[in-house]
């Protein structure tokens, strides 16, 4: 079964946040690329993409046949999503071992799971 792996990156540092990368040891960043290196190099991942900042968004929508689009994201900024990948496992519980190796899961984020319907 597929399952798309989507990241919500909440109060996690990554590098396109320098302040807040930067209060990670040299040790802890290393450890993060690694995770990630580690996990695209699983058996059975197919890389998804990073997404810009939540601030960069546009929330689309249609009311009454008249589209409306607001400038940035609709949920709070710590639900936003900053990724997602694709995993092809044998059950749910390997997606969820492989969703908890996601730094962002251990450093303040989530890893939702969803099983991709395929017709």
């Amino acid at each position: 079964m597929k399952y798309m792996l989507l990241i919500h990156q909440g109060t996690t540092p990554t590098p396109r946040s320098p302040q807040e990368w930067g209060r990670l040891s040299e040790q802890e960043q290393k450890a993060v690329y690694e995770d990630y290196r580690a996990i695209n190099e699983t058996p059975g991942v197919s890389s998804g993409l990073e997404l810009a900042p939540p601030d960069t968004a546009t929330t689309v929508r249609v009311k009454d046949g008249e589209t409306l689009s607001t400038d940035g994201p609709f949920v709070e900024t710590k639900e936003a999503l900053g990724g997602y990948f694709f995993f092809e496992a044998e059950d749910i519980d390997s997606a969820i071992e492989l969703a908890a190796r996601v730094p962002a899961a251990r450093m303040g984020g989530a890893v939702e799971v969803r099983p991709v319907v395929e017709r």
